[in-house]
């Protein structure tokens, strides 16, 4: 393990326990398990304490050392793992048994089970089967077990409350695996980093694995640069090769976040408000706008009628999206509108917990959302059902409303549980 001063974990007494802690992974050379391991090693979580953890997984017999290296002259540690492995072909259950078997950290364990979840569902999804019957080959050994658990060990010894991800980079051409030759990057980890932000390398190296894909799409809260905080320490994860021209490695940073900061809101969810000033834009237009971010993905999108510069009436067209979704939800608002800009803002968004509901009305399904107190009827459903029956909307949503009050064996007045 390295012994750089600017590697070592040391947590301040003087901050307060509630402070959030971050780790951001920052993938530049994209992002393996035992790179993502390797890191948090490296940044200070103590390795005897890790593998105390993980000693408690039932998977026969194991060791890994912690390596220092350089990897394109950067001081690195590399995990090097040895195995008995078994030939066992283990399938999501068995893995999900082996978890369960370890009685791991509470965080631990969610964090561990996301990510195999995250890898049964598309694996399951690519070869056409369901995820209780997926079987792992590659992810399913020894070493992939240790790097996923050793990883969640590694943040809950490190207090890790969040964890972050820069976009994930990507090789190119072909990689070989047990299905045989496969492009690069490969299925499953396209698949697993659908929605987060990528971008490609010209090397014909897999520079993301699937594990690693799994890692950071299934623990990080966030895809984007360094969150707001107060940098207390630093890492590398090296991967295997030397890469010519390229640090083959991870870097993880930790930090406590720094409240009501731009980047890193307190407040609820953290997500993203787009934004363009229009002055040319026909109403048609708009319309087709609003309709077109929420297609792609956006929370709410909205338009503002402002006066802007020499006195012109313009618009303000917003869009409320996840981080992840901000490239894409860019593009839609740019072609759809032909805007020169488009401006961002962090927002938290805390959002009142709801459930969605079905009643019938006129041997019609409606579809209700309900909260505390509160049942807010479906428009479109409603819309379509007026259509049909000849019935005012609003009476649609009056008898639909009163059918899950009737339901329910409660009144308006009352609160609701959901």
């Amino acid at each position: 393990m390295s012994t750089h001063p600017s590697r070592q974990s040391k947590r301040d007494p003087t901050v307060l326990e509630h402070a959030r802690r971050i780790a951001w992974f920052h993938c530049f050379a994209g992002i393996a398990g035992d790179m993502a391991l390797g890191s948090l090693i490296d940044v200070g979580a103590d390795l005897d304490e890790l593998r105390g953890i993980l000693r408690r997984l039932p998977i026969g017999e194991w060791s890994f050392e912690a390596t220092p290296v350089l990897r394109g002259g950067i001081a690195a540690t590399h995990i090097v793992v040895e195995i008995r492995e078994t030939g066992v072909v283990r399938t999501f259950p068995h893995i999900l048994g082996i978890l369960d078997a370890a009685k791991l950290p509470d965080r631990v364990h969610a964090r561990s089970a996301a990510t195999f979840s995250a890898l049964a569902e598309v694996e399951g999804r690519l070869h056409r089967r369901p995820t209780t019957q997926v079987h792992f080959h590659e992810v399913g050994g020894h070493d992939t077990i240790l790097d996923v658990v050793g990883t969640a060990a590694a943040l809950e010894i490190l207090g890790i409350d969040e964890v972050a991800s820069s976009p994930v980079a990507l090789g190119n051409g072909i990689v070989r695996t047990s299905h045989g030759l496969l492009p690069n990057p490969a299925p499953a980890v396209m698949a697993l980093l659908s929605g987060a932000p990528v971008w490609g390398r010209d090397f014909n190296i897999e520079l993301t694995t699937p594990t690693g894909a799994a890692i950071v799409a299934a623990i990080a809260t966030r895809f984007g640069p360094l969150p707001a905080m107060t940098v207390e320490a630093t890492g590398y994860g090296a991967g295997t090769r030397e890469i010519d021209g390229l640090p083959n490695c991870t870097q993880v940073v930790l930090g406590n976040a720094i409240p009501n900061s731009v980047g890193d809101d307190e407040f609820g969810q953290p997500l993203i408000v787009l934004e363009a000033n229009l002055d040319d834009a026909t109403g048609e237009t708009l319309a087709d706008a609003v309709s077109a971010l929420l297609e792609a993905g956006a929370n709410d999108a909205w338009v503002t009628p402002v006066v802007m510069k020499k006195g012109r009436p313009g618009y303000i067209i917003s869009a409320l999206c996840d981080r992840a979704l901000v490239d894409q939800l860019c593009r839609v608002l740019i072609s759809e509108t032909g805007t020169l800009g488009v401006r961002a803002t962090s927002v938290g968004r805390n959002a009142v917990a709801r459930q969605v509901d079905e009643v019938v009305v006129d041997e019609s399904p409606i579809r209700v959302k309900v909260s505390a107190g509160r049942v807010k009827v479906e428009h479109d459903d409603a819309a379509a059902l007026a259509r049909r029956s000849g019935r005012p909307v609003r009476e649609v949503v009056s008898l639909a409303e009163r059918a899950w009050w009737e339901r329910s064996g409660m009144t308006p007045d009352e609160p609701s549980d959901a």
